[in-house]
Order: structure tokens, then C-alpha cells, then sequence
């Protein structure tokens, strides 16, 4: 086997993964949940962001020459999100329970960004049903979770948008910035990446950058930083306590996604990529003599959850990539090179299929906030983005590709 990093080993791991996917497409079309067995978890609810997730996966896989499959594949996952639909209200809900009825009735950023990510993807892929999704999703994102007197995005609303969730989130507008800068992307509409700098400008420019390039993740509904927030809850899935060196790579990476998009960028962006990846690295990495990064830090930047997430390693390699190539800096290319080797080693599951998506700080596969391997989305991503440049979005590069004769289905 090639190197982990280089180009073949890469695309090695792509068809392995994939795989491992196709395993959990259901008779119907729609996505289960990778079990640590490399198979459908039937008992685990439905997620709408999963299923974006392994959507977009699947169009770009698609788009790549990598899947003979992928263009039906995703097709299905873009019809399946009208399991989630609320004829009733607008939007769609947050989650289903394992026989489809809803569970989570509330209508969150986090999973509409998610959705309009693959429906962005699958649009520029010319799948059907696509593009009408997209336009549904630009519309109620637009109405309902972007603000305008604040610059970012609200966090979520109960069923019927009459209550919206005093909360505001950074991982939320994180994902709304990938998600806008594919839409405007994929759409023209140069609006989406406007407000994808508006969010950058707020959480990076003045927060990350007030706090030691170190981003604050929880909020109050004015915008004051809640540093003690979920105290008590170390492994929530998606608000646990304290800083997130993880999301410090993975808003690295779209500051330099947001430089290369942008026809007159702020110089803000890469510095801030620059300091939000030399942080981080600094923070996480081994700082308690093992191998891999560490999952959150205190207020007083100290270790809190010593777990190693499967998406932190994934970020800071694309991050490191983007930044090398960004910047012609040699120092990222090398710095990444045993962080290619941990995600060999330690993350792929090499002998069931998927990547793990939990580690202890033993470095063993641990369930203490996820069970399974749910998605594929930053791994496949992992895999992909060396080979791309930052901008535009990937599906609109590799359809660009595939239309002048490039890598196809």
C-alpha cells in the first residue's frame, strides 16, 4: 500500500469507504447509520444532516469517476428529505425516529445548512429534483435562520417559527458558511457569500481573534460568550463545554475557501487561518503524550475532553493542505504528515470497513458520545480535497471537469 497522503493510497481508501457506504443504502434508497461492524444500524434515529451528509458524499463521488452508482445514489437521498418535510409549517424537522415518524419536531440551522450543502452538490451534478430542493432550502434558510441585524444565523425555532431557541452557536454558523458558499456557488447568487464573510467576520474576526485565535462555541441570544455552557455535559454531541480545537482547523480551512471565493477579500481571512491553525495544533495535538488531537479545552485552554474525534484529525489535515497550498509554506505539508499516519493507523478500520468515530484517550474505539460510524462526509472529504483547488466548491469543480471531459461517471 502507497503512503497515507499520497495521491493512490488516497484513492485506495476512497473505494473502501465507499464500500462500506453502500452497505447502508436501505432497499428503499434512503441512508442508514454505519454500525463499528461496517453495517446499517437499524435501531439509530433518522438525521436529516446524515442523510445530507451521505448525499453530498455520493454526488461528488459521483462527479469524481469514483462511483458508477453515485448519481442514483444521491438522487435518492434527494428525494428522502421529504421524509423530513413539514407540510404544515415549512421547514424540515430535526429527527425521525428508526420508523420514520417524527422525533425532534424543532427545526434547527445545523441540519437545513447540511441539506442545503447536498442539495448544492446534487444541483451542480444535474440530479433530479435537486435544484428545486435548493431553491426551497434558500428560501427558508432565508427567511428563518439568517438575520441581518446580527450578521449570522439564528440557532433554531420549535415547530411552527413562532418561538425562536435563545441560543446562538459557532458550529452552526460554521456549517452555514460551507453551505452558503456552495450555494452561491452553485446558484450565482453572490449574496450567500457575503453572508457567509458576515458569519466569518463575527466568530473569527472578532471573537477567535479576541481570544487568542480561539473561538468561543456557545452564546446567548445577544451574542455573549458562554463559556460555562452544558458544564455538566463534556460529551454532547454537538454543544459540548469549552473551545473546539477541531473547529478551529475545519474554519481554517473555509477562511481559505472564503479568500479564494471572494473578488475582493479582506486580508483578515488568511491571517486568521494561519492563527486559528497554529492554535490549534499547539492545543491539541499530543499535549497529553498521545498520539491524535484532543476533543475540547477549558476556558484556561487545558485539556476538558481528552477524546479524538475522527473529524478533528480529518479538518486539520484539509486544513493543513489548504494553508500549504495557500500560502506555499512547506511547514503545513510536513506538519500533516503524522496526522496522515494516525488516521491509517488508528481511525480507518481497515479490517470491518468505516472510520471510527470515537477514540478514547487510550486510543481505543469508544461510544461515549457517538455510536457507530455514523457518516462519511469529512472522511471522503479527507480523501478528496488534497486534490482540488479552495474555490469554487467542490461539486461545481469536479462538474466543470466532467463536462470538459474530465473525471466522470
Amino acid at each position: 500500500m502507497s503512503v497515507p497522503g499520497a495521491e493512490e493510497w488516497r484513492a485506495e481508501q476512497a473505494q473502501a469507504l465507499l464500500a462500506t457506504g453502500r452497505r447502508i443504502v436501505r432497499p428503499d434508497g434512503r441512508f442508514g447509520w454505519i454500525s463499528d461492524e461496517g453495517t446499517d444500524d437499524e435501531t439509530q434515529p433518522r438525521f436529516p444532516y446524515i442523510s445530507a451528509r451521505m448525499t453530498h458524499v455520493w454526488a461528488l463521488a459521483h462527479l469524481n469517476g469514483d462511483a458508477p452508482d453515485g448519481a442514483k445514489i444521491a438522487a435518492d437521498g434527494i428525494a428522502s428529505f421529504a421524509d423530513w418535510a413539514d407540510p404544515a409549517h415549512g421547514g424540515w424537522y430535526a429527527a425521525l425516529d428508526p420508523a420514520g415518524r417524527p422525533l425532534d419536531r424543532n427545526k434547527a440551522a445545523y441540519e437545513h445548512a447540511h441539506m442545503m450543502l447536498a442539495s448544492s452538490s446534487a444541483t451542480a451534478a444535474g440530479l433530479p429534483g435537486a435544484a428545486e430542493l435548493l431553491a426551497a432550502l434558500c428560501e427558508t434558510v432565508a427567511r428563518w435562520f439568517w438575520s441581518d441585524d446580527e450578521g449570522a444565523t439564528l440557532e433554531s425555532w420549535n415547530e411552527d417559527f413562532t418561538e425562536p431557541e435563545p441560543y446562538r452557536g459557532a458550529n452552526s454558523n460554521m456549517h452555514s458558511v460551507e453551505a452558503y458558499l456552495a450555494a452561491g456557488d452553485v446558484t450565482g447568487d453572490p449574496v450567500w457569500h457575503a453572508r457567509a464573510l458576515s458569519m466569518a467576520e463575527l466568530l473569527i474576526n472578532r471573537f477567535a481573534r479576541g481570544n487568542g485565535w480561539r473561538i468561543p462555541e456557545h452564546y446567548d441570544a445577544k451574542w455573549h460568550p458562554l463559556p460555562d455552557f452544558n458544564r455538566d455535559r463534556p460529551f454532547d454531541r454537538f454543544r459540548p463545554c469549552g473551545t473546539t480545537p477541531g473547529h478551529s482547523f475545519e474554519w481554517s480551512r473555509l477562511c481559505v475557501n472564503l479568500a479564494a471565493t471572494l473578488p475582493d477579500p479582506p486580508s483578515w481571512l488568511v491571517e486568521a487561518a494561519i492563527g486559528l491553525f497554529d492554535t490549534a495544533a499547539a492545543d491539541a495535538w499530543a499535549v497529553d503524550g498521545r498520539s491524535g488531537f484532543i476533543y475540547t479545552l477549558d476556558s484556561n485552554h487545558r485539556p476538558l475532553n481528552p477524546a479524538r474525534m475522527h473529524w478533528v484529525v480529518c479538518e486539520a489535515i484539509m486544513a493543513a493542505d489548504a494553508l500549504h497550498r495557500r500560502t506555499g509554506d512547506a511547514h503545513y505539508a510536513d506538519i500533516a504528515k503524522p496526522w496522515w499516519a494516525f488516521l491509517d493507523e488508528h481511525i480507518i478500520d481497515h479490517t470491518r470497513g468505516g472510520w471510527w468515530n470515537e477514540l478514547s484517550a487510550q486510543l481505543t474505539p469508544t461510544h461515549d458520545s457517538w455510536a457507530g460510524k455514523p457518516d462519511m462526509y469529512h472522511c471522503y472529504q479527507t480523501l478528496l480535497f488534497p486534490s482540488l483547488p479552495s474555490s469554487p466548491c467542490a461539486a461545481v469543480i469536479l462538474a466543470r471537469r466532467a463536462a470538459d471531459g474530465g473525471a466522470g461517471d
